[in-house]
């Protein structure tokens, strides 16, 4: 297994209840929100998010290093 830091960001944020978590996953960041989508319960598909790794945006087929953090964030509006 591999531990990741993972960022949450808005709606994201809201539903986890914490800003950031470290879990440990093996798999690409498809899998790994899958699986925090399960726990956490997020209304958001993979193909309304961006998704990013150590502060650069990866694809969703990429796998995360030990240690890297992993930033999933939704579509936001302003005002």
């Amino acid at each position: 297994m591999t531990a990741v830091t993972v960022l949450y960001f808005a709606s994201l944020r809201d539903a986890a209840g914490v800003d950031r978590e470290t879990v440990a996953h093996d798999g690409d960041l498809r899998a790994l929100y899958a699986a925090l989508r399960e726990r956490h319960g997020f209304a958001l598909p993979v193909e309304r998010l961006r998704v990013a790794i150590d502060g650069a945006f990866a694809r969703w087929d990429d796998v995360p290093g030990e240690g890297a953090e992993v930033a999933f964030i939704p579509p936001v509006s302003g005002g």
